[in-house]
C-alpha cells in the first residue's frame, strides 16, 4: 500500500509564510503527479497548484504567491506559501499519482490534510 503523510501547517497572520510537506512510503515505482488542494469550511474542494516532471500548475488565486516543488529521491512533494491571506484559511491536502511497484496503471492518494489558519 502507499501511505501519505502531510507537515507544516499552522496558524499565521496574513502575509506571513508556511512551508507544507508531504511524504508518500509503501512499493511506489513512480509518481506522475503531485499536487496541493485545499477545502474551506463550507465549501468544495479545490486545486491549488499540481506538478509534473516537465510542468507545474497553479490557481489564479496562489499564483505569485505559493511555489510548488517535489524531491523525487524522497517521494515528497513542498508547498511553499508566501503572503498568505485569510481567505487560504483551509484544509489543505496533498494528492498524488502513484505506480506501484508490479502495476502499470496509476492510483490517486490522499494525505491526511493540515489545517492551515491565517489570521487577519
Amino acid at each position: 500500500q502507499v501511505q501519505l503523510v502531510e507537515s507544516g501547517g499552522g496558524l499565521v497572520q496574513a502575509g506571513g509564510s508556511l512551508r507544507l510537506s508531504c511524504a508518500a512510503s509503501g512499493s511506489i515505482s513512480s509518481i506522475p503527479a503531485m499536487g496541493w488542494y485545499r477545502q474551506a469550511p463550507g465549501k468544495q474542494r479545490e486545486l491549488v497548484t499540481t506538478i509534473t516532471s516537465s510542468s507545474t500548475y497553479y490557481a489564479d488565486s496562489v499564483k505569485g504567491r505559493f511555489t510548488i516543488s517535489r524531491d523525487n529521491a524522497k517521494n515528497t512533494v513542498y508547498l511553499q506559501m508566501n503572503s498568505l491571506k485569510p481567505e487560504d484559511t483551509a484544509v489543505y491536502y496533498c494528492n498524488m499519482r502513484v505506480v506501484r511497484w508490479l502495476f502499470t496503471t496509476s492510483n490517486d492518494y490522499w494525505g491526511q490534510g493540515t489545517q492551515v489558519t491565517v489570521s487577519s
